[in-house]
């Protein structure tokens, strides 16, 4: 069975009625990068280096992408504060950045730049079902 794409997992979240079921599909498709968007988004410890706001990219085709943000989350350390890329420039950081976002989902593409400023991708995706979900996940946590 193939694993889903963390949109389509948000998509199965967003119809999700209760906390309960929400927390559950979250926890039924866990994955590295949807971890990955989930703190990125809502924790306070993942300092972003990329300018924040729109973000100028040519998105790829729906149909036809030739990666998924499954593989390319762990690119993701090249982007943060404290991660595998301090010394890169500003300019090669974000052409990592826009690299990802034109390689993946367009869809995906779109929670990526939510991430980066700091917003839930989805609604209802907050600090308690994330918690509970993925209990440790967020270290910003008291």
């Amino acid at each position: 069975m193939r694993r889903k794409d963390v949109y389509e997992v948000f998509d199965l979240f967003a119809k999700a009625k209760t906390k309960a079921d929400k927390v559950k599909i979250l926890q039924d498709n866990n994955s590295a990068a949807l971890r990955d968007v989930c703190r990125g988004s809502l924790d306070k410890t993942i300092i972003w280096l990329l300018p924040k706001g729109k973000v100028p990219y040519e998105p790829s085709s729906e149909h036809s992408a030739p990666t998924t943000l499954l593989k390319q989350n762990r690119r993701f350390a090249y982007l943060i504060k404290g991660g595998s890329g301090p010394d890169l420039i500003p300019a090669k950081r974000e052409a990592i950045f826009i690299s990802i976002l034109e390689g993946i989902h367009p869809r995906d593409a779109e929670l990526l730049v939510s991430m980066i400023n700091k917003k839930a991708p989805v609604k209802g995706l907050t600090r308690n079902v994330v918690s509970e979900a993925f209990p440790g996940l967020l270290k910003d946590t008291k």
